[in-house]
């Protein structure tokens, strides 16, 4: 049974910010007692503890749901060699662990997208061809890839910029790679859905012609809420179909939930770990 939205907090971006985490929880459990969350994406990198962030929330077992964020698959690839390590990473602890094989197998069987109490969780948003239903399904095309044998082979495929726009005849990794960047990357999109997928400054910083995901007119994901994390710049976002949950942890900002039922909204300040442009 789908738990009432009464007890469920949405939590943005950690990125293996530890300490914050365990301050945010402890405001949680103090305000609801039997509170269940479901954190948007981005568990690691960046922050750091990203080997403590990771193995709280696994340890947190059936109280916790974790969707799976760009910073997220991106250790997933640098630990098979597929991506280089940035200088501002902060994985080393997770890939030296003597149980990253159990934490990497963990990760990689989260979701991409959920659906529960009417609201519609992503790391980053969905495009506006795509109705809630329909994210998910797209979600799990590649979902069941990741959690199968050929998961190594699929993140040798999955990054690039094209397709930049989603068409339903879309086969193979192509089909794949764009649903992933939509779910993982998106910020600004035409209103067709083509995908700009360099910028990351707030919203009045697009081009011509692009939008802010969530701003494109007859999205088809108005029906329900959508709650996502991945944009520091844009900050809080509360509107009636949109929570937006990033809110600059990493960079010194807040880490942030909200309870759905009620918006009520509970935050910590946290330590910077990182300058902005690092």
């Amino acid at each position: 049974m789908t738990p009432a939205s009464s007890n469920i907090y949405a939590i943005g971006d950690l990125q293996g910010c530890h300490q914050s985490l365990l301050d945010l929880l402890k405001r949680i459990d103090a305000t609801t007692p039997d509170a269940r969350l479901i954190f948007v994406g981005d568990l690691v990198n960046r922050g750091p503890q990203s080997l403590a962030t990771l193995r709280l929330i696994r340890s947190l077992g059936d109280r916790a749901q974790a969707l799976l964020g760009n910073h997220d698959l991106h250790l997933l690839a640098a630990a098979h060699g597929i991506r280089k390590l940035h200088r501002s990473d902060t994985l080393d602890d997770i890939l030296d662990a003597p149980d990253r094989e159990e934490l990497l197998d963990w990760l990689r069987q989260r979701p991409l997208a959920l659906l529960q109490e009417n609201h519609l969780f992503v790391h980053a948003g969905a495009l506006p061809q795509w109705s809630a239903a329909k994210t998910v399904a797209l979600a799990q095309e590649v979902e069941s890839v990741l959690r199968s044998p050929l998961w190594v082979e699929f993140l040798r495929e999955m990054y690039g910029n094209q397709p930049a726009r989603w068409d339903d005849t879309l086969q193979g990794n192509d089909r794949l790679r764009c649903i992933v960047n939509a779910l993982t990357r998106l910020r600004f999109c035409t209103e067709d859905g083509s995908m700009e997928l360099t910028a990351k400054g707030s919203t009045g910083t697009s081009m011509p012609g692009y939008l802010p995901w969530f701003d494109v007119p007859q999205r088809q994901t108005q029906d329900v809420t959508v709650v996502c994390g991945h944009w520091s710049t844009l900050g809080l976002v509360l509107r009636p179909n949109l929570i937006g949950l990033d809110t600059g942890c990493v960079w010194g900002g807040k880490l942030t939930a909200v309870r759905l039922a009620d918006r009520l909204l509970l935050q910590v300040s946290c330590p910077q770990a990182q300058r902005p442009g690092e």
